[in-house]
């Protein structure tokens, strides 16, 4: 199979796998108490099944790192959004409603547009240590930014989340790249020993700050953690790893406008899941008002045994004869 090929299918088995961790995420959160510590959450089954669903489309998506660029891979996880509506629905009791759906469509176009420009050669260059340290250092600084204390932060979690996972995802690269391609370098190394650190740092913190995201609900949250993942990944991968862009200023125009309707359809199902509405299409029971009834009310006649008795008057007393 080509490679490239085999880089899409592997995005989007991984793409199903975090789908379904992340409306397992969203309704553990919703579950449980923002006061609840994180030792107490490692008891509950449902987070470790998250985990393992999380764990195994970590594992597709370095599987896919391997045959394909950063440009081509990462634009593939907005598919985690895309398989999450209809779970989410099913999950809620739901159907899936119009707007959902137009969303669902438009961010599937903008896709393709985008997998169009995306370079389709596998991926050989790795970051260098000083490289990996600066990458590292500034998520750090930008995590730490949009963890301070502020209005919505579930929103700032989730694009800190979905930052994370990104360098996460580039680091990898490196990672993967390094291991499976010798001439990149010996086996082991100190560099090679920082990036394993780093993306075990950036894999956990992701996790753990989309579980925080997700305690204000699915939609919203998802988004702009499926935003901020490509994002960032595509931007380690252009600047540092000399990936490009394939075609010329046609090719980059198109790239701009299948950017904008993912763009717009990530928009669309945010909305669409955050209202938490019924569907579009859903007929509308109009509330009850009260009316007085037009109905004349009979009443039986009192029946004489359950007539109200009478007061008895006193007797007279009877005087005796003089």
């Amino acid at each position: 199979m080509n490679a490239t090929l085999l880089a899409v299918a592997l995005s989007l088995v991984s793409a199903g796998a975090y789908a379904a961790a992340a409306v397992a995420q969203s309704r553990l959160a919703g579950r449980t108490d923002p006061a609840t510590g994180f030792l107490r959450m490692l008891r509950r089954g449902a987070w470790w099944s998250a985990v393992g669903l999380n764990a195994a489309g970590a594992l597709l998506h370095v599987a896919a790192l391997n045959y394909g660029p950063l440009t081509l891979v990462q634009p593939l996880g907005a598919l985690t959004l895309v398989v999450a509506v209809p779970l989410g629905a099913r999950a809620a009791g739901r159907r899936v409603g119009r707007v959902e759906w137009r969303g669902t469509a438009l961010t599937l176009l903008g896709l393709g547009a985008l997998l169009l420009t995306a370079g389709g050669s596998a991926p050989h260059d790795t970051l260098t240590l000083p490289e990996a340290l600066g990458v590292g250092a500034a998520t750090m600084a930008v995590v730490a930014g949009l963890g301070r204390p502020g209005v919505r932060p579930g929103l700032r979690h989730a694009a800190a989340s979905g930052i994370t996972s990104g360098v996460a995802s580039a680091l990898t690269q490196t990672l993967t790249v390094a291991v499976t391609d010798h001439s990149s370098g010996p086996l082991f190394s100190w560099r090679l020993l920082t990036v394993a650190l780093l993306v075990s740092a950036f894999a956990m913190g992701g996790l753990l700050l989309s579980q925080t995201a997700y305690r204000g609900g699915l939609g919203a949250p998802l988004a702009v953690v499926t935003l901020a993942n490509p994002v960032a990944a595509a931007a380690i991968g252009l600047a540092l790893l000399g990936e490009r862009l394939q075609g010329g200023p046609v090719s980059l125009a198109l790239a701009l406008l299948g950017a904008a309707a993912a763009v717009r359809g990530v928009v669309l199902l945010s909305r669409a899941q955050a209202r938490g509405t019924e569907p579009d299409d859903a007929p509308r029971d109009p509330a009850p008002v009260d009316r007085p009834s037009s109905r004349a009310v009979i009443r039986s006649p009192r029946r004489a045994d359950t007539a109200t008795p009478q007061p008895v008057p006193d007797p007279v007393p009877a005087h005796a004869g003089g």
